[in-house]
């Protein structure tokens, strides 16, 4: 299997490993269930060596300093616990953290106002701690773009855990249009749609811009999509900072995303290395929230298509965003 096609890397540790570990967090508690994270790391650290590899490389470039074991396997453990964490945050047991919001006055004032916004996130932190929201706003409607094809295990966990969070979902495996009319009807009806928009998919379209002293591949789907939609698009990105701590961050990027056609291969790269440069902000603030277990510098993934060709050109979003 080519270590760069992250979509059809296997689930580690199967069905049966994930749904133990969600039953002791659920029987046991937090403080249980995070003593079981030491051999879930020591599992991912010897018996994953892509993942391992993936990680030394990134901590490497974001480090800038030679990369330790005990680098790697703080890497590793900083993923299992945001993932641990998901089975609380989702089973509305958001007390049990210290989730510290910032810029979310400009999120509350567009949704009071009866529009929805696109929130563009990442495989940086924990995504679930949007949860936090419901808090200060229990009538927030939240609708996520999600595979449920890929991680069956945890989506099968998590449905459980929030059914309706479950119901909302919009499945990234649909064809780009049906995505692209859901996301519309969602955004009408004044909700938040999350989407992932850090990674490619084999065979997408892509824009190569500089991140951590290399040129990596960011998908131009989603950029289409909102230009079509022309919702307000703000970034998020809860960063875990260990514990029970998180800190959400929401920044504002753009009322509405123009991308014209006379010149939509340079719009899209300046959108895009927009984005990045909030993103590798944050990757120096928080190195070990970085989630991406693959080459993600890889070289086999294509660049953008003349423009003609892009996905907005021919009706078709491809905007599903895999976790």
């Amino acid at each position: 299997m080519n270590e760069v096609d992250w979509k059809h890397r296997p689930e580690g540790g199967g069905r049966g490993p994930i749904r133990l570990i969600g039953l002791i967090a659920r029987r046991g508690g937090r403080s249980v269930a995070r003593a079981c994270l030491y051999p879930i790391t020591a599992y991912f650290f010897f018996m994953r060596g892509s993942e391992r590899r993936a990680s030394r490389d990134y901590l490497q470039r974001v480090l800038g300093r030679p990369v330790r074991s005990w680098d790697i396997a703080r890497h590793i453990h900083t993923f299992a616990a945001t993932i641990l964490d998901r089975v609380f945050l989702l089973a509305g047991r958001q007390h049990l953290f210290d989730i510290r919001t910032e810029g979310t006055e400009q999120l509350l004032e567009t949704i009071d106002q009866g529009r929805g916004v696109l929130l563009f996130g990442s495989h940086l932190g924990s995504f679930d701690a949007l949860r936090a929201l419901s808090r200060q706003r229990p009538d927030l409607k939240l609708r996520v773009l999600l595979d449920r094809s890929h991680n069956e295990a945890i989506t099968e966990l998590l449905a459980e855990l929030d059914p309706a969070l479950a119901a909302g979902i919009i499945d990234a495996g649909q064809d780009g249009p049906s995505i692209a009319l859901a996301i519309q009807q969602a955004l009408q009806e004044g909700a938040m749609v999350s989407l992932l928009v850090d990674r490619v998919r084999p065979g997408d379209a892509a824009v190569r811009v500089p991140l951590l002293g290399g040129e990596a591949p960011f998908p131009v789907a989603p950029w289409l999509l909102a230009s079509v939609l022309k919702a307000p698009v703000m970034l998020v990105f809860g960063l875990y900072r260990g514990g029970n701590r998180y800190d959400l961050h929401f920044e504002s990027f753009a009322q509405a995303v123009d991308i014209p056609r006379a010149n939509r291969s340079e719009a899209l790269a300046t959108l895009i290395q927009r984005y990045v440069c909030r993103l590798e902000h944050h990757l120096h603030g928080a190195p070990y929230n970085w989630f991406n277990f693959y080459d993600f510098w890889q070289s086999e993934i294509p660049s953008s298509p003349p423009a003609e060709r892009a996905a907005g050109e021919r009706g078709d979003t491809g905007a599903g965003q895999r976790r």
